[in-house]
């Protein structure tokens, strides 16, 4: 089972990571029209639509691996609090109830969006160029996939935690700095001075 919590893990992060090297594309974009619109005097006619292209396809294919590093934003001074059973029952039931439902509508509904852009090879309407933008539509229910397998293994993981009392491994790169801090002292406190780095106990 661990197995294939990883690999779902693995190819969130792997879809995650290799969009992210969209911010290159974006900021020449962006660095270029402010070059040309204020030292040449010529504006694009592409660069706004290039720039929420690019945003907008980091954003969407980014879901699936910020939720696999449990990292979106949430309201958690009192779910800190719990033990790791509570918080395991707590996200099983809002999987549940809230995001499997909210999912299954994304998948079906951006389907039908994104087939229509990419019958029509969709163009933007916001300048002449004719830049296309039914690639990025058609990324939406891609991004529903991927956030439905993302939150199925995120199920397993409650399962397994009401179960075992604790939660189950996940892959690790980037954590938030108040992550590590709560872990640090908590493992201080249960371990006491021993734990504490360059200290040494004193000597009888």
């Amino acid at each position: 089972m661990t197995r294939f919590l990883f690999f779902i893990d693995s190819l969130s992060t792997w879809v995650g990571k290799a969009f992210a090297w969209l911010i290159l594309v974006l900021t020449f974009g962006v660095s270029y029209e402010v070059f040309v619109r204020y030292a040449l005097r010529a504006p694009t006619t592409w660069a706004f639509d290039i720039s929420y292209i690019t945003y907008g396809a980091m954003f969407l294919m980014a879901g699936a691996y910020t939720l696999s590093r449990n990292g979106h934003v949430r309201s958690d001074m009192l779910y800190r609090l719990w033990r790791p059973r509570v918080q395991a029952t707590m996200d099983l039931a809002l999987y549940i109830a809230f995001f499997l439902p909210a999912v299954m509508a994304w998948i079906y509904a951006g389907w039908a969006y994104a087939s229509l852009a990419v019958r029509f090879r969709e163009v933007s309407i916001f300048s002449p160029a004719g830049v296309p933008v039914f690639p990025l539509k058609a990324l939406i229910p891609v991004t529903g996939v991927l956030l439905l397998l993302q939150g199925v293994a995120e199920i397993i993981r409650c399962i397994l935690c009401i179960r075992l009392g604790a939660w189950p491994q996940r892959l690790h790169d980037v954590e938030e700095t108040e992550s590590v801090i709560l872990r640090e002292k908590q493992y201080l406190a249960e371990h006491g001075e021993q734990a504490q780095p360059g200290r040494q106990r004193p000597r009888a």
